[in-house]
């Protein structure tokens, strides 16, 4: 590509202009990787310990409900008086231009909506357990999807960051070493052409 630009000293300016921006990009798309990489590594190993915290919840609560289910009879009804739950709400944040997911939900106290005459011990325990049990499950979507959105990002910023790198940076630094070549060698030549003048002329004089 560098054999293709005619060697001016325009053009020789324009090269060194576009290698500079070449490698201040690259320096930009490093720097951003880095980052996003940062917030991933700390999002993921939130994700693992919450994972593993849920799995545990969700074990206690059907343990509970199922103890429940066996000492006091089916609950249907009282599960049916559970009120619907419709306080998550859905945000975003930026990190280096990425838009990750915010989730928010209100924190839901535990009230007593159904009868007690009616129910025991474990059901209160499995009301309480699936309660936490959500909260987990909106903060880990929440991580899970800022995680997958980071990754892609990062992928896209790595393929940039090496384009820039093994394609462009070398390109233009071709550029400028062929065009620098080229002016140098004709100021040679100019130089030698005067030279030779300057000798025929005297010699002639």
């Amino acid at each position: 590509m560098a054999q293709q630009v005619f060697a001016t000293k325009g053009n020789l300016i324009n090269a060194r202009r576009s290698l500079k921006q070449a490698q201040l990009g690259y320096e930009l798309m490093d720097r951003k990787r880095n980052i996003l990489i940062r917030e991933m590594v700390s999002l993921s190993d939130a994700a693992a310990e919450l994972s593993a915290g849920l799995e545990s919840t969700f074990a206690e609560a059907y343990s509970a409900l199922r103890t429940a289910n066996i000492v006091g009879g089916v609950i249907t009804e009282e599960v049916r008086q559970m009120p619907e739950d419709m306080s998550v709400e859905l945000s975003c944040r930026s990190v280096m231009g990425v838009e990750l997911p915010t989730v928010s939900c209100e924190k839901q106290k535990p009230m007593l909506r159904y009868s007690l005459s009616e129910t025991n011990s474990k059901f209160d325990r499995a009301y309480i357990s699936f309660i936490r049990a959500k909260e987990m499950s909106i903060r880990l979507a929440e991580i899970e999807n800022s995680v997958y959105r980071l990754s892609v990002a990062i992928r896209k910023t790595q393929k940039r960051a090496n384009a820039l790198k093994n394609i462009m940076i070398p390109t233009y630094r071709e550029q400028v070493r062929f065009i620098t070549n080229a002016l140098e060698e004709k100021e040679r030549e100019e130089f030698s052409r005067q030279k030779l003048i300057k000798a025929t002329l005297k010699k002639n004089g």
